[in-house]
């Protein structure tokens, strides 16, 4: 797909509360139309990670939890409640660092990041808490295959959550799933401004969508959607294991 002039970011308002089995792609879409924004063919559509949870029922009740003796331990360490401790585990594959106040493990999608990505804000009642969409990829597609049939317009889509990054204060948002679109814009074999050939220049599209859109979208849940207008990208079937460093690649694991 072609960039345009200028690279927007169009917050997507009005979205009501969403509960278990919305229709988000359709959802959406229609408020799209509402709000007088139709996405145009190439547009790249960006969904907070928490309305796609709440759709799919991927919410848990800490009273419902079980925490075992190795969970009091590790929540003893972290200062968390052994309930939450609990969730965060059953959605990992491995913890990485356990510090006061801090959880940091490997999801099963493969993700390395705080508490799995397990959540208890923007959503009602203190017992309940967020996990990721088991497949966000699908999720992204599912969305996807909704605005082509509710608007004809062919458009990429990201799932997106908030991470904190090593080495650099403050969070910021990432891709998740996606769907339609390569993530990745690999510049290696290119040249730079002065003619010498990019031999290492691979940028995380999905990356730098996903964190322009949280600009339009905020913190607050207000704005669960954007689309993101002139991002030139690459159609196709790819995943959000693109996204993800090989761990014989990865030079502090």
């Amino acid at each position: 797909m072609k960039m345009y002039d200028e690279v927007r970011a169009i917050p997507v308002f009005g979205l009501p509360e969403i509960v278990s089995g919305t229709n988000i792609g359709r959802l959406i879409a229609d408020q799209c139309l509402i709000n007088n924004t139709l996405p145009c063919d190439g547009d790249l559509i960006v969904v907070a990670q928490k309305i796609v949870s709440k759709s799919e029922n991927a919410v848990v009740e800490l009273c419902h939890q079980t925490p075992t003796d190795e969970t009091d331990y590790l929540a003893q360490i972290v200062g968390k409640d052994p309930r939450l401790v609990q969730v965060i585990l059953d959605q990992s594959k491995r913890v990485v660092r356990a510090v006061p106040g801090v959880l940091i493990v490997e999801t099963h999608h493969g993700f390395i990041c705080a508490n799995a990505g397990v959540d208890q804000s923007n959503i009602q009642g203190d017992q309940l808490v967020t996990t990721l969409p088991v497949d966000s990829d699908r999720s992204a597609e599912l969305i996807r295959g909704a605005f082509l049939c509710r608007t004809g317009r062919k458009v990429g889509v990201v799932i997106s959550d908030t991470f904190n990054r090593p080495w650099r204060e403050g969070s910021i948002n990432v891709a998740i799933g996606i769907a339609g679109f390569d993530p990745l814009k690999d510049l290696r074999g290119t040249k730079d401004d002065f003619n010498r050939d990019m031999t290492t220049s691979v940028v995380s599209l999905a990356d730098e969508v996903a964190s322009m859109a949280q600009l339009v979208m905020g913190e607050a849940g207000r704005v669960p959607a954007a689309i993101v207008r002139g991002v030139e990208w690459k159609p196709g079937d790819y995943s959000k294991t693109r996204l993800l460093r090989p761990a014989n690649r990865d030079l502090f694991r």
